[in-house]
């Protein structure tokens, strides 16, 4: 007699109660105990598989919220060349002019602006003596320091300076000044920046990285010294930061009636962080939905298993079953009690996937602070519902069929 017989044999006129129903379902699992944690496995493999790889997209997409945000949030970056024309590119509609230092100057007057920065960017060597280094050239206006909060360690930044003779200084990043001077100190010292000699008068506090960009092994210049350097003849973008609480909207407008003033067209492109922050995520959302998909197909496994599982249950059980229809168990009670069976099978197995994919996370977050990963509460529920549903999805064929049989047959097959 099978252990999961013993209480049905008890209940007057087959009449189950919840807990009989549990001890059954209990019992016909721990029964089989290494069929049972293979089938649970095939499920706990497919939850760890979402919730890891759904982890990491969430990670990324806080990184970036990070990255961006650390620099304040009333940012709009101008940038030449007009991004929407419906697939036609700018240059045949109308000529772009670039970006000049005038243009920043002048998106000062525009309303709610508190900094205009000028932003032109690349990569060249700085050498102090011996010591030689390639690092990232950023040439900036004076209120860089300001607008996006940077602190100086010692001496100033950039002077306002003429916009066709701007002076020959330099600001160093953090990681820079110790690579170049080591102990010395470096404010009033001569380096040489792509060739070009420039006096340093300040140096940052450490700053950190920014997508990838590290901040403290970089040199601050002037714009117009950047342009020089570079030969560019306009601006990699400008950066305008407004007040705190303005409309937005609004900014946008006074900054777009300027810039169309002064170049006789939108050949320019204006975007807001938020905007900037909204099109990453959305990229992020469906990078992560993806391989969530990918993940739920090791789910969709672990459905088979327990189908195949339950299928076996029925045929080595028939002879319980029939016992049970003959003391008079109603077709749907059957059908229940394999039904749980399936979804304790699935549950146990997508709680212990969940747990070991949240362990997995913890010591890797714990041995790695960097890594970007980050537990979404939203797709390990999801998850486990979803181990839950195909682990009932999977049993309800094999438990109609046992609730099928008919009382005698079974009783034979037995």
């Amino acid at each position: 007699m099978q252990p999961g017989l013993i209480p049905c044999l008890r209940w007057p006129h087959a009449k189950m109660l919840i807990r009989d129903i549990l001890r059954f379902t209990t019992q016909s699992v721990v029964s089989n105990r290494m069929r049972s944690s293979l089938t649970a496995l095939s499920i706990g493999i497919g939850v760890t598989t979402v919730v890891l790889l759904t982890s990491i997209g969430e990670g990324v997409n806080q990184y970036i919220v990070e990255q961006f945000t650390q620099f304040g949030t009333t940012v709009l970056a101008v940038q030449p060349g007009k991004a929407n024309t419906l697939g036609i590119s700018a240059g045949v509609l109308n000529s772009v002019r670039p970006l000049s230092l005038q243009d920043a100057i002048a998106l000062k007057r525009a309303p709610y602006v508190q900094y205009s920065v000028p932003v032109v960017s690349g990569i060249a060597p700085v050498e102090n003596g011996g010591r030689q280094r390639t690092v990232n050239v950023i040439a900036v206006g004076p209120d860089f320091n300001l607008a996006f909060k940077f602190e100086l360690a010692t001496g100033s930044f950039l002077a306002e300076d003429e916009l066709d003779r701007p002076r020959a200084v330099a600001v160093l990043g953090s990681t820079l000044r110790q690579e170049l001077f080591s102990s010395e100190a470096p404010i009033g010292k001569r380096i040489r920046v792509g060739g070009e000699r420039y006096r340093i008068v300040g140096v940052m506090k450490p700053k950190g990285e920014m997508l990838g960009i590290d901040l403290d092994d970089s040199v601050y210049i002037p714009a117009a010294r950047g342009l020089e350097l570079f030969n560019r003849e306009g601006l990699h973008e400008i950066d305008v930061v407004y007040q705190d609480g303005a409309p937005t909207a609004e900014v946008i407008a006074g900054v777009t009636r300027i810039m169309m003033a002064r170049h006789g067209g939108e050949d320019f492109t204006i975007t807001s962080q938020q905007q900037m922050l909204d099109a990453l995520g959305s990229i992020i959302g469906v990078l992560t939905f993806a391989v969530a998909a990918l993940g739920g197909i090791s789910l969709l496994v672990g459905g088979v298993g327990i189908f195949t599982i339950m299928t076996i249950a029925v045929r080595e059980r028939t002879h319980e079953i029939g016992l049970l229809r003959a003391i008079g168990a109603p077709r749907y009670r059957i059908t229940q009690l394999f039904l749980g069976e399936a979804m304790v099978l699935a549950g146990l197995g997508g709680a212990g996937g969940l747990l070991l994919a949240i362990t997995i996370v913890v010591i890797t977050t714990w041995i790695v602070p960097n890594f970007p990963a980050q537990i979404p509460l939203l797709y390990a529920s999801l998850s486990e519902i979803t181990a839950v549903t195909i682990g009932v999805a999977a049993g309800l064929m094999p438990a109609r069929r046992a609730a099928s049989l008919v009382p005698l047959e079974a009783l034979r097959a037995g």
